[in-house]
């Protein structure tokens, strides 16, 4: 077993180290096959290229402020809905957990969510990112699970014998005792957010309001059109440029979010055994 622990970690661990290392490695040595362990030809030229463009700084901004926005957002409308079809006596919570179910297989369409985004006024502003898919059914569905397994129906009856309302209930009670459930859903939220290119592909035309992703996105397609369009020594600068930044592009855009990772590990591993048999 320690064996095929080490083995599925290295196949796991070595992709993401080989680019690091490919990241800081001559392109032509990258593409000959010279870069396994150590980095050939060490250059910071894809860095340097991206970080000439300042619009790489507004995109982490913007992307940083979306993620927290988006994900506090996501938790109190994930964890509220969850808390509410967790509870037996929520009149109507089978129909309203077929009717989110119901979303999960079937939905209007891009063309019809573009409108209804155009008509709340939503489209090309901040909240476009943030407010219309922050009702994730999957999210509700592990949370209510865990509330109904991991929370003592017992307490609900001695905190009505205290005086406990519903809201205080779940505010006081509740939610202290849920910080597994709350961290991995932050975690996945969090990275959903981080990630998000496809809403400001789609949803945005003011640039200030770009995400990281887009930015970085737009930078390399910039780039391979340049190469493309260029003729000799401008273009085969241009390509090994272009070739550089597709590594440095992963590094930037993931390391920020790995760093995340650590800090909710412990109640990573807690809140990944929810729904399991337990004996």
């Amino acid at each position: 077993m320690y064996i095929f622990a080490v083995v599925f970690l290295v196949v796991v661990l070595y992709p993401i180290y080989f680019i690091i290392i490919a990241s800081f490695s001559d392109p032509s040595e990258v593409s000959n096959g010279n870069v396994w362990l150590l980095p050939s030809g060490f250059t910071l030229d894809g860095y340097k290229e991206l970080f000439k463009h300042s619009n790489i700084w507004t995109g982490y901004g913007n992307t940083i402020l979306y993620t927290i926005v988006g994900t506090a957002i996501g938790l109190i409308v994930n964890i509220s809905a969850a808390y509410a079809l967790s509870r037996n006596d929520l009149v109507g919570r089978k129909s309203i957990a077929l009717f989110f179910i119901f979303t999960m297989f079937f939905n209007g369409g891009l063309i019809p969510t573009f409108l209804t985004i155009q008509d709340l006024h939503l489209y090309d502003t901040f909240w476009v990112m943030v407010l219309p898919f922050s009702v994730v059914v999957f999210n509700i569905i592990v949370a209510r699970t865990f509330f109904q397994h991991s929370i003592p129906k017992d307490l609900w009856e001695v905190a009505q014998i205290d005086g406990c309302g519903h809201l205080r209930y779940f505010a006081q009670i509740v939610l202290p005792l849920s910080k597994a459930i709350i961290s991995v859903l932050a975690l996945w939220i969090a990275v959903g957010h981080w990630n998000s290119y496809f809403n400001a592909l789609v949803y945005l035309r003011n640039t200030d309001l770009y995400p990281l992703q887009l930015i970085l996105r737009n930078i390399l397609i910039t780039n391979q059109m340049q190469s493309a369009m260029g003729t000799g020594e401008a273009a085969q600068i241009a390509l090994r440029l272009s070739s550089m930044m597709r590594y440095s592009v992963i590094i930037i855009a993931t390391v920020p979010i790995m760093c995340v990772y650590p800090f909710v590990q412990k109640y990573f591993n807690q809140g990944v055994m929810i729904g399991s048999v337990k004996g």
